[in-house]
């Protein structure tokens, strides 16, 4: 079936963007995971649909990616196909205070483009990593801004290779949550509505913000970002701090001794390690404060 399969996907999408057993390792902030058996990089929503309804008419598992910075993939690797949404599908346009993009361009490119065009709203995602299309999944946010403040609407494709244009009411905004992932949807295109404001003003703030994040962040460690969620009423970083685990240590995973808030891989960390850590931190959290902590990272493929 696997050659049949493959035969298929190469009458849909140009043999130079398909990679068999492609490393994940080469596509997570992370810089972990094995092999993905599939890995494909569409031009196109129709592409996109093409590949996806192939996946269902086979019983293909498939998982859409974007720059993998919230992302674990098993050191084993994962069956099925990695669909990746990034550099091939980046445009970005603005028209009069809305910009609308694509869901593989990066944050950082959009908030840049918003500040170019004296847009406000945006300057809070200057720094973060990843996609829009993650962004906008998982409602991304940093110093007190988040997606849902400046979301209009988002075209998202169903498991299904349906077409969907949802508003900012039917996305079910709410902490590190939406609609598009509880129900597994594909984003795709985002119109943003933001605010007019003077460039400078703009871009002073995303300065300062980004002096914030050098400070404070391990950025000079492969990463997913923030590891947990933020418990109601606490900060997971300090509960983890409190808990006796700066600098923790498990292979070559580490909780950060810069911020305890970050899991970082100091070179050769597995997927194994990060998890066994994450596992231990959360018990010690959980044993001193009786809170349970929430990863915010997700784990995909085989461990």
């Amino acid at each position: 079936m696997e050659v049949k399969f493959l035969d298929k996907l190469m009458e849909m999408i140009d043999k130079e963007r398909v990679f068999i057993n492609e490393p994940m390792s080469k596509h997570t902030t992370f810089r972990i995971g094995g092999p993905a058996d599939y890995f494909v990089c569409p031009n196109t929503i129709n592409e996109v649909q093409k590949i996806i309804r192939l996946c269902n008419e086979m019983e293909m598992p498939f998982y859409l990616l974007g720059k993998g910075s919230n992302l674990l993939v098993g050191d084993k690797g994962f069956r099925g196909v990695i669909i990746c949404l990034y550099k091939q599908m980046e445009k970005i346009e603005v028209t009069g205070t809305r910009i609308k993009a694509q869901a593989g361009a990066l944050l950082i490119k959009v908030a840049s483009e918003a500040c170019k065009n004296g847009l406000s709203g945006l300057e809070f995602a200057g720094g973060i990593p990843g996609t829009l299309g993650g962004a906008v999944v998982m409602n991304a946010g940093a110093y007190g801004g988040e997606m849902k403040d400046v979301l209009e609407e988002v075209t998202v494709l169903t498991k299904e290779g349906e077409l969907l244009v949802l508003n900012k009411e039917e996305l079910e905004l709410g902490y590190r949550t939406s609609i598009i992932g509880r129900k597994e949807y594909i984003a795709l295109e985002v119109v943003l509505n933001l605010k007019e404001k003077d460039r400078e003003e703009i871009r002073a703030y995303m300065d300062e913000l980004r002096e914030q994040r050098v400070k404070k962040q391990p950025l000079e460690y492969a990463s997913a970002g923030s590891t947990f969620k933020r418990p109601v009423g606490h900060f997971a970083g300090q509960l983890i701090e409190q808990s006796g685990l700066r600098g923790f240590q498990v292979g070559d995973a580490q909780v950060s001794e810069k911020h305890c808030g970050f899991v970082i891989n100091r070179g050769n960390a597995t997927a194994k390690d990060i998890v066994n850590l994450m596992n231990q931190v959360s018990e010690k959290v959980e044993e001193k404060f009786g809170i349970i902590l929430e990863p915010e990272v997700k784990k995909l493929g085989e461990f």
